[in-house]
């Protein structure tokens, strides 16, 4: 199979890359991974130092290249929720007499895969090939050859892990995508944006006001978010390509909250123009199409869509503490699904359409935690500190969210159970971060 990629990323250079990949029938990997998703037991990937794929050795300048392939790319995997990276164990290596890893010392290791990988570099590219291995029967598993700029090293690494994690799962990797977040480092609440693992941080406003609640659109191009740039919270969009920003909503009141449909047609939002906050579904260009909920006595806000679009989820007060409900995209069919707790707010629809994850109050702290959209299997995510701002990312493995359990608010990511948790930003005053989704 031939296929001929073109990407950028949203703020940086292009560069073109060329993939040519097969797999043999994937039934024992899959099977593996259902087990494996109530109790974690991670497939354990062998990952071999890249080396130079024309024999010669390589510059200094692409040597250093290698390494960072090679670091990037074992990151990548590490992260992945039901994957862990053995490197070469040169103990081991010395212990049984081996110059070189083979896939029968690998197997040994405990090494269900091995990866192979090798560059030849020119002038300013690189053409890198791997090769993935069942380490056991030594079968070749899987390979994959690409083309790139030799400074975009960095997104070339996570290309080769998104295709390492598609031939073994058959689930697209989060490698390549991106997590807009607000910051205050420069005085004000600004909107940024950084890479999935907290690399390439840039500063995306500079409005010099308050800027809150980022959501990617379902193609990743835009950000919605609310700003009182203007001296009230409207609803802005930010274009990733030119940069420019455009006003959506300024009702009177309250303009917050906003989530564009997985169709990218429609938004909802929490308006106030009536009086209190209340749910609704607007045109991408502003203009309200219908109002969803009723309940003059009680604020109802942060709609997030099932993956489908058919239903909303979202957070109201009107049985005297905030609750997670859902509805069908009409507002007909409301049901309450929290009952676990006296405040539950903020909820986010997870990609596989199973569960939300949301803000609850436990013991007197703030905590992340998920449930099915059916209210079952409730489950408490997070321990320390404060913890708001969940959002899934686009596998539905992984969830972002922002915690002060450092003293200051920073943003972290984590895996669907709780676990492999990461601090993204530094310097305090860091929250409100929302996960794109797949960027090609």
């Amino acid at each position: 199979m031939n296929i001929t990629r073109l990407s950028s990323y949203f703020l940086g250079a292009l560069f073109c890359l060329t993939l040519v990949a097969s797999a043999q029938d994937k039934k024992d990997i899959h099977a593996k991974l259902d087990a494996m998703r109530g109790g974690i037991v991670k497939i354990r990937i062998g990952l071999e130092d890249f080396i130079s794929g024309n024999g010669l050795k390589p510059l200094s300048s692409d040597s250093t290249t290698l390494v960072r392939l090679n670091e990037i790319v074992h990151a990548d995997l590490d992260f992945a929720t039901f994957y862990e990276v053995i490197g070469v164990d040169s103990f081991y290596m010395k212990h049984m007499e081996l110059k070189v890893m083979n896939l029968l010392a690998w197997s040994q290791l405990g090494a269900d895969y091995v990866v192979k990988g090798d560059a030849t570099f020119s002038r300013d590219s690189v053409d890198f090939s791997y090769k993935m291995f069942v380490a056991k029967s030594g079968m070749e598993f899987a390979h994959g050859k690409f083309k790139s700029l030799s400074q975009n090293w960095r997104r070339l690494g996570h290309t080769i892990a998104n295709d390492i994690i598609y031939y073994l799962s058959g689930e697209k990797g989060v490698f390549d995508t991106r997590i807009a977040f607000i910051s205050s480092r420069t005085g004000n609440k600004e909107l940024f944006v950084c890479d999935y693992d907290g690399a390439n941080v840039y500063q995306l406003t500079n409005n010099k006001s308050i800027n809150i609640s980022p959501a990617f659109t379902p193609d990743s191009r835009q950000i919605i978010f609310t700003s009182f740039m203007k001296g009230y919270p409207y609803l802005y969009q930010y274009d990733m390509i030119s940069g420019a920003v455009e006003p959506i909503s300024s009702y009177p009141g309250i303009n917050s909250a906003a989530e564009v449909s997985p169709d990218g047609k429609e938004l909802a939002c929490s308006l106030s123009r009536d009086g209190n906050p209340e749910v609704y579904i607007l045109e991408r260009s502003g203009k309200i199409k219908r109002r969803l909920t009723i309940a003059p006595s009680s604020i109802e806000t942060s709609p997030s869509w099932s993956p489908t679009g058919n239903e909303i989820a979202f957070s109201s007060d009107r049985t005297g503490s905030p609750q997670l409900y859902i509805m069908d995209r009409d507002g007909l069919n409301v049901r309450r699904i929290t009952y676990i707790g006296n405040y539950n707010e903020s909820p986010d629809w997870s990609p596989k359409g199973d569960k939300l994850v949301y803000v609850s109050r436990v013991d007197g702290r703030f905590n992340i935690c998920t449930i099915d959209v059916t209210g079952d299997n409730y489950r408490v995510l997070t321990e320390l500190g404060n913890n708001e701002d969940p959002h899934w990312a686009p596998d539905g493995n992984h969830i972002v969210f922002s915690s002060n359990r450092g003293g200051t608010y920073e943003v972290y990511v984590m895996d669907s159970f709780g676990n492999e948790e990461k601090r993204l930003t530094t310097g305090g005053g860091n929250s409100n971060p929302a996960w794109s989704g797949y960027t090609r």
